[in-house]
């Protein structure tokens, strides 16, 4: 596969969007007048969308001017077409465990999963690509083998399906939680409860759309469990376990309950110790095995630059 190049005319997809129609001032708006606000784009822009039947509510094709009603469900589907070549790359990769049906890998910060706009090439599909074998289909060709995905600095273990059976299974296990998932972070402050529960609807942010922000009813529900692991004077290591799998969930949880995740600027995160992005590691991955129903735990150490951080801290604690 090393020397193969994939090259098709695909869709990039900007993520499947839903927004439930619930604040008094929305109701009897006009739907290219709310997605325009929720989207931060022109109504014409949004126009096109409807046009192209990117956009239903409750499931239905609408038009432009349809006025919404509380409860209405709206999902839309953005796709910008272009010319891919993706071509295998021979990028190191950390290949945790790897038979027929699986692969684990331990993700570098910096690293996008897959291709999306502004990142073509040098993203872990690339390397994929190279090392393995075969990949599973289901997520087309812009995401082959892609059952679940870290964001670009946060490091740690996803799974990859190498077939398409194996690949059911696992999307399966993540959708009914049987499939678990730890992270630990440090965090800004010093968060008191030893453990607890955050649950929130997550939403794609009003002021900016890269952005997700907690939302009163809208989006989609989220649900975090974190415990303390280790207090200092002005930081908290933590341990979250993700009972959803929302974009950004930990970092915008983090922020909600008043401690963002140190290093991440995107969602206010210090940086007082020259970090290239969030201290955010997926360190425990367990699934059960898609043949042979074996469970099976995976863990990957922090990574140097977040061992280092914590050294000072504890040290600095001593003293």
């Amino acid at each position: 596969m090393s020397d193969e190049k994939i090259e098709d005319i695909v869709d990039d997809v900007e993520e499947c969007e839903e927004y439930i129609v619930s604040d008094a001032e929305d109701v009897d708006k006009r739907l290219d007048v709310y997605l325009s606000e929720k989207l931060g784009v022109s109504r014409s822009h949004v126009k096109n969308l409807i046009s192209g039947e990117y956009v239903s509510v409750n499931g239905k094709s609408v038009k432009a001017g349809q006025l919404l009603k509380k409860g209405d469900s709206i999902t839309v589907t953005e796709q910008e077409v272009r010319q891919l070549d993706l071509t295998p790359q021979n990028i190191p990769l950390d290949i945790v465990y790897e038979d027929e049906d699986i692969a684990v890998i331990n993700k570098p910060q910096g690293m996008v999963v897959h291709p999306a706009p502004g990142a073509y090439d040098n993203t872990l599909v690339n390397a994929l690509l190279y090392h393995l074998k075969s990949l599973s289909g289901i997520n087309g060709v812009v995401r082959p083998g892609i059952v679940h995905r870290l964001d670009k600095d946060t490091s740690g273990l996803l799974v990859v399906a190498k077939n398409d059976e194996a690949h059911l299974s696992l999307q399966a296990q993540i959708a009914s939680k049987d499939a678990k998932r730890y992270y630990y972070a440090l965090v800004d402050g010093v968060v008191s409860k030893d453990e607890g529960i955050i649950e929130t609807y997550i939403d794609r942010s009003k002021k900016d759309r890269k952005m997700m922000a907690v939302s009163r009813n809208s989006g989609r529900l989220a649900t975090t469990l974190y415990t303390v692991e280790e207090r200092f004077s002005n930081y908290t290591f933590m341990r979250y376990e993700l009972k959803t799998g929302r974009t950004h969930q930990i970092r915008v949880h983090s922020k909600h309950i008043g401690h963002p995740v140190v290093g991440d600027p995107v969602y206010g995160g210090s940086n007082k110790f020259n970090l290239k992005g969030q201290l955010l590691h997926a360190f425990r991955l367990t699934l059960t095995h898609p043949r042979t129903g074996t469970e099976m735990s995976f863990d990957a150490p922090l990574p140097d630059y977040f061992e280092d951080v914590l050294d000072k801290l504890r040290a600095k604690k001593q003293s």
